[in-house]
């Protein structure tokens, strides 16, 4: 088992200096200039975690920020947000991120960081900000011409709440400029300051009513007026059961770029076998990162593949509107087929997926500082939100706003932060914080275009399963401060990679399981509850397709048995829902687990059909789970997204 320290958001210092676990802020009452106090808002013994409060006491907006410290010998920063930083010796640099360094008047920035130490606890000394004493630094350059706030946020609501933690959502604010964040008041109190539109406050006492609300900030440090206060109370213990999310919840579904090829699965194919309405989000997979960090799109194999996102023709009979696509429109393909799905269901969302397997070689490069994850972000709004699509090899399809209004939001599938993927794939330590700042970047520019044109554009993240892969890469829950969902995969705990037949996605443990870990869907997503995250903002991945070895002995009707990967249409080891629920064999069942599979004498083969989609389901709606992700949606014949729908009815 490992055991991980569910980390606080850094801005609740000063609800824990009040609860006793902080240090006595120092002194920052100079007459002008910009100050930087310190505070501790936890202590394990071997570490803690901290933050310096940058205030601008003066009269004029900050252009940016330096913070610097000198930590003992004994101790090093392991991770810090809310800026960059560099460690020589035993002397700390902070700078501003890429959109906190402007602060007004008034205003002030929260930089959070974790230390480890040995021995005693020891506070930084010798601070310094902007090369002055950390009373009173440096005289801040001319204001910017900016003057006019943010609107002011709405809808503030609770989302869940336990004993000791509050979860709040609320609507995102507009601005003439771009939002770049939101202050959170407790009791009148700051509380936190984040970059999304959610966020957990944590640290509070059992049975007790607190008050709540919120004002959203711009890059000028402008600030709106609060929101209107809402009164939470927290539970006696235990946790809350979340409410659904709005209209329900969510079914998503992944459309993959090529299964328009060999398996002849357009979106055409998905309406006619009436799964289109029955979903709330398709997840389009997949655009991929360059060796430069920024979204591009090319036709080149195992690069990108344009042709198939908005340049390929559709005839009459597989449109989704009845009408062929002619050579020289401005958009064609799969893009321009969601378009027209769109048209069809308005209340069906569709996201950009980044990454996958195959594609997430370069997200260490581009996640690695402020600039890169800045420049990654911007690349990927302008392409695939704004729509402005490059023109490929002499097509005429694309060019600017030739893709804008079809997708309404992003996802992105980093396999794996600071652990092993694909082949080939940059890893680094530091992936885990910086999976963190590349959230919240996306979550920045995104509500900075959606308050341009009105719109809020969603952010979600496929997120695994194992407990190791968690622990090395995800902050959790710090990265849903900015995600509206994540999608959890509740599949592929074993396959024919291994040389032992077993369930790939069962609900929970299986009985005699002889695996070093128990994997289950499960524990997956209680992974991510009790480190904090809100059931409401998990989504349970199901898969569409089963895993299968061959060669397997008859012992335990093949169950834990050895064997090698059986022969697929696709791959080696796998084969669709449609193809397997026709295979011939003896279907068993363990409903404890809820699982199934398939064995016919010698091929054994693990996946879920309708009965396992209905146990699944009850259980997203048992834990107050915000809904199911499918992968993929082309091996489904539509039985399976019909279990989905009906399930969570």
């Amino acid at each position: 088992m490992f055991r991980r320290r569910a980390r606080l958001t850094a801005g609740i210092a000063s609800a824990l200096v009040i609860a006793g676990l902080g240090l006595a802020p120092g002194s920052a009452s100079a007459a002008g200039g910009v100050t930087a106090t310190f505070t501790k808002t936890s202590d394990w013994g071997t570490g803690y975690e901290a933050s310096y409060r940058i205030a601008n006491a003066g009269t004029a907006a900050t252009a940016s920020w330096t913070l610097e410290f000198d930590l003992p010998a004994t101790a090093h920063v392991t991770s810090l947000w809310e800026g960059t930083f560099t460690q020589t010796g035993n002397h700390v640099t902070v700078h501003n991120a890429g959109w906190n360094g402007v602060i007004a008047p008034g205003g002030s920035v929260l930089p959070g960081f974790d230390v480890a130490y040995t021995g005693t606890f020891v506070a930084p000394a010798s601070c310094l900000i902007n090369g002055g004493s950390c009373a009173g630094g440096t005289t801040p350059p001319p204001p910017p011409t900016d003057t006019t706030p943010p609107s002011v946020p709405a809808g503030l609501h609770s989302t869940a709440t336990t004993s000791t933690s509050v979860n709040l959502a609320w609507t995102a604010s507009t601005d003439n400029v771009g939002v770049t964040g939101y202050d959170v008041f407790k009791n009148g109190a700051m509380a936190t300051t984040v970059a999304g539109t959610s966020t957990t406050i944590a640290g509070l006492t059992a049975s007790t009513a607190y008050s709540f609300a919120v004002a959203a900030r711009d890059a000028a440090g402008n600030v709106s007026a609060r929101s209107t206060a809402v009164s939470v109370t927290t539970s006696a213990g235990g946790t809350t059961p979340p409410p659904p999310p709005p209209g329900g919840p969510r079914k998503v579904g992944y459309f993959a770029q090529w299964g328009i090829y060999g398996r002849n699965f357009t979106l055409h194919t998905l309406d006619a076998q009436a799964m289109a309405g029955k979903l709330t989000t398709i997840n389009y997979a997949f655009e991929n990162v360059g060796t430069d960090g920024r979204c591009f799109e090319a036709n080149a194999l195992g690069q990108g593949d344009a042709f198939a996102d908005y340049q390929k023709t559709f005839d009459a009979a597989s449109s989704v509107s009845g009408v062929a696509d002619t050579f020289s429109q401005p958009l064609k393909g799969n893009f321009n087929q969601l378009r027209e799905l769109k048209a069809k269901y308005p209340n069906l969302s569709v996201q950009l997926s980044i990454g996958g397997w195959t594609y997430s070689k370069f997200f260490s490069d581009a996640a690695l500082t402020a600039a890169s994850r800045q420049a990654l972000v911007a690349s990927c709004i302008d392409m695939f939100l704004k729509g402005n699509l490059p023109l490929v090899q002499g097509d005429p399809s694309g060019g600017p706003g030739s893709a804008a209004g079809i997708f309404d939001g992003i996802d992105v599938d980093w396999e794996w932060p600071g652990s092993e993927g694909n082949v080939g794939n940059v890893i680094r330590p530091q992936d885990k914080q910086n999976f963190t700042l590349l959230m919240a970047e996306f979550r920045r520019q995104l509500d900075a275009y959606g308050a341009t044109v009105g719109k809020h554009f969603s952010l979600s993240a496929f997120l695994p399963a194992d407990p190791a892969k968690i622990a090395a890469g995800f902050e959790v829950p710090q990265i849903f401060n900015s995600l509206d969902w994540g999608t959890v995969q509740g599949y592929d705990f074993h396959g024919a990679w291994e040389t032992t037949t077993m369930h790939q996605a069962n609900l929970f443990p299986v009985a005699n399981d002889p695996s070093p870990v128990k994997f289950s869907d499960d524990l997956a997503i209680s992974s991510y509850t009790s480190a904090g995250v809100a059931a409401s903002k998990l989504l349970l991945g199901l898969p569409y397709y089963g895993r299968g070895w061959t060669g397997v002995g008859a012992t335990n009707n093949g169950l834990f048995q050895s064997g090698t990967a059986a022969t697929g249409t696709w791959e080696a080891g796998i084969e669709d829902y449609k193809v397997l629920k026709n295979r011939a064999g003896t279907r068993f069942r363990d409903t404890a687990a809820g699982s199934l599979w398939l064995y016919d004498g010698t091929n054994w083969w693990s996946y879920d059909d309708p009965t396992v989609i209905a146990q699944k389901t009850a259980y997203v709606k048992t834990k107050g789970l915000g809904g199911v992700m499918v992968w993929e949606l082309d091996g489904d014949d539509g039985s399976l997204t019909t279990a989905v729908d009906t399930g969570l009815r």
